[in-house]
């Protein structure tokens, strides 16, 4: 009952009662005075709890990007307990199946559904032109609509942190990245890998070999063996599992984990890990759907907001290096380090940024282009 209805009732024992009191019949009041106290006091009825659903493009046990997406989903049951009831999908395709998936939830009652992967933007926009009553979040996009909006993590502050251990460590002075996807975002992480690694060692060279594909660990493991043959010796991946660190490990090499704190996967490898923690944006995201305060937008979080870091630092680091993390890590949180500051070059020596500038969002957002030192050009450059 709601406490409207509840207020009604009372209201109209009350005046019951003292139509009652005032004919003298103070014996057939009492009843009535109970059940007024007792409507005006019932608690109020509990609300449903909001149904959460996440597609996930690899599988939860992946060890890095997925992995890290559902130790969000975890941290949101913690935060709002029995206020929400979440679920998932794993191994989503980023293809037209993802519509369906998107669908299937929605039939079960979602109302709030994360899409954590970049493939699954256009189906997901045209699901949400179709259901309007249900708020999608889509991760790495970049296209919106009134009930979706984008999120992402500053995944190149990781990427930067991780080249200042690996310029410090390499005896080579040869970097290597296990690629994925040649978009933006990717590529993006690859410069500022080979610039925060050029911040400590400006003679380092970085070598990228792409698979194509976010999660595939006997492609990973194929393309780290050939970087490891071509002279590198640390490594970085922008793909999903830890094959990348399990190799260097299995070659005697170096590397850094992605994603997730990988350190468990081999620990004589491992230099440190560059973290997502997506729990605080949706942990955000969740507490505006609960309260009506949802509005579509863009959400582009790092270490600032807690979202990015880098962890488990090998002990065979020198100190001077792991002072030089910190001091990075200290300037990215309260705004007094810029990564992509100029003057900067790409690798064919062309300024693509002016001395003293600094890089916007949209800048960002666009990068198709080597920095100078990786070696090679970005795959469908035209070139």
């Amino acid at each position: 009952m709601s406490l409207s209805k509840r207020t009604l009732l009372a209201t109209a024992a009350v005046a019951t009662l003292a139509a009652l009191v005032g004919c003298g019949k103070k014996e057939e009041a009492a009843p009535v005075a109970e059940a007024a106290s007792a409507a005006a006091s019932a608690p109020a009825a509990k609300p449903e709890p909001l149904k959460i659903a996440f597609a996930y493009v690899g599988p939860v046990g992946d060890g890095g990007w997925t992995f890290a997406h559902d130790n969000g989903r975890k941290a949101l049951e913690k935060e709002f307990g029995d206020k929400i009831v979440t679920s998932f999908v794993e191994k989503v395709p980023e293809a037209a199946d993802a519509e369906r998936v998107f669908r299937d939830m929605i039939g079960q009652g979602n109302k709030l559904i994360f899409g954590t992967t970049f493939g699954y933007m256009e189906p997901m926009l045209k699901v949400a032109a179709d259901t309007p009553d249900v708020k999608f979040e889509h991760a790495t996009g970049y296209k919106t609509a009134p009930n979706m909006r984008t999120y992402d993590s500053r995944t190149y502050e990781g990427a930067y942190m991780a080249g200042v251990i690996a310029g410090s460590m390499t005896k080579t002075n040869t970097l290597g990245v296990v690629g994925s996807i040649p978009i933006p975002e990717v590529i993006r992480n690859i410069n500022s890998f080979t610039l925060g690694a050029q911040s400590v060692n400006p003679k380092i060279k970085t070598k990228v070999v792409w698979v194509n594909e976010w999660f595939n660990p006997p492609k990973e493991t194929e393309a780290a063996t050939s970087l490891i043959n071509g002279g590198a010796d640390v490594l970085m991946q922008n793909t999903d599992s830890a094959a990348v660190l399990k190799t260097a490990e299995d070659k005697g090499k170096r590397a850094v984990g992605w994603d997730s704190d990988m350190s468990a996967y081999g620990p004589k490898a491992h230099l440190g890990s560059a973290v997502i923690n997506w729990g605080p944006y949706y942990i955000k995201a969740t507490r505006d759907a609960l309260e009506g305060q949802w509005s579509t937008g863009k959400a582009w979080w790092g270490v600032k907001e807690g979202a990015i870091d880098f962890v488990s630092v090998a002990e065979d680091v020198p100190a001077e290096a792991k002072a030089k993390l910190e001091q990075v890590k200290a300037g990215l949180k309260d705004g007094s380090f810029v990564i992509w500051k100029g003057p900067i070059v790409d690798n064919a020596g062309k300024e693509v940024l002016a001395k003293d500038a600094v890089a916007d969002d949209e800048f960002l957002g666009g990068i198709k282009f080597y920095v100078k030192g990786v070696d090679g050009r970005v795959p469908g450059d035209g070139k």
